[in-house]
């Protein structure tokens, strides 16, 4: 079993995803966060289970879950460790992501 570790960006994108939503449905922002968290628990076992991210192209480190209309974005450090990176809203251009262009010059 890995430690999946929430990166301050992405605990940011959680809770600007919970904000949106909730301006219309606190019940479904509440529910959304759930499912978003519980996409993420499974990591723990499964670490290889999300597909590669197509804008990087590294099937061995940057890999992402799609729930919904959001893409989880992580990175494998370590047979142990598990970062999540991003959730990017797939209506928005991943390009536009700065954490994905930091990444893409490594």
């Amino acid at each position: 079993m890995v430690k999946v570790i929430w990166t301050q960006r992405s605990l940011n994108d959680l809770k600007d995803i919970i904000d949106y939503i909730s301006k219309d449905s606190p019940k479904y922002a509440s529910i959304t966060a759930e499912r978003l968290v519980k996409a993420v628990e499974f990591l723990e076992d499964n670490p290889r289970m999300g597909r590669m991210v197509p804008e990087v192209g590294d099937e061995d480190s940057f890999r992402e879950i799609i729930y919904g209309n959001y893409r989880i974005i992580y990175q494998i450090a370590s047979n142990q460790i598990i970062n999540i990176l991003t959730i990017h809203h797939c209506a928005k251009n991943l390009s536009s992501n700065s954490l994905l262009k930091k990444r893409q010059k490594k």
